[in-house]
């Protein structure tokens, strides 16, 4: 039960969406497994679980959208170069500038704080974000 509390945040977010699914603890790891209406709401979920810096460790998942029968789209990201900012990031891979707190929040199990990231790290681009 330790991994289901420490991961109550993500579960709980689930439960809003009416995932149909379950979030199970076994051998040490939370199987999250589960289908939500939109690919929005997947990615709400997977921003919830990541919120907790060792989740690839502690998580194992298959969420999926059920968005009127089409396949989920796959994950974008992104490699950081010399003097790049997120709010640069934003601009060219999501059109908006301002939208670089959902990059950060994405990428919480890597970034401390939304000013400092690296040249040559690799960083997911939500889904939900893209307008």
């Amino acid at each position: 039960m330790e991994l289901r509390g420490r991961y109550k945040y993500a579960i709980e977010t689930a439960k809003s969406f009416g995932m149909d699914g379950s979030a199970e603890e076994r051998d040490g790891k939370l199987y999250f497994k589960g289908t939500v209406p939109t690919e929005e709401q997947a990615n709400k979920i997977w921003d919830a679980i990541k919120t907790i810096p060792t989740w690839q460790q502690d998580v194992v998942t298959d969420i999926k959208a059920l968005g009127g029968g089409a396949a989920a789209p796959s994950t974008t990201t992104h490699t950081g170069k010399p003097s790049e900012t997120l709010s640069k990031i934003a601009r060219a891979q999501l059109g908006n500038a301002k939208a670089y707190m959902d990059i950060f929040t994405a990428n919480r199990d890597q970034l401390s704080d939304p000013d400092k990231i690296k040249p040559g790290q690799t960083l997911y681009i939500p889904q939900v974000a893209r307008k």
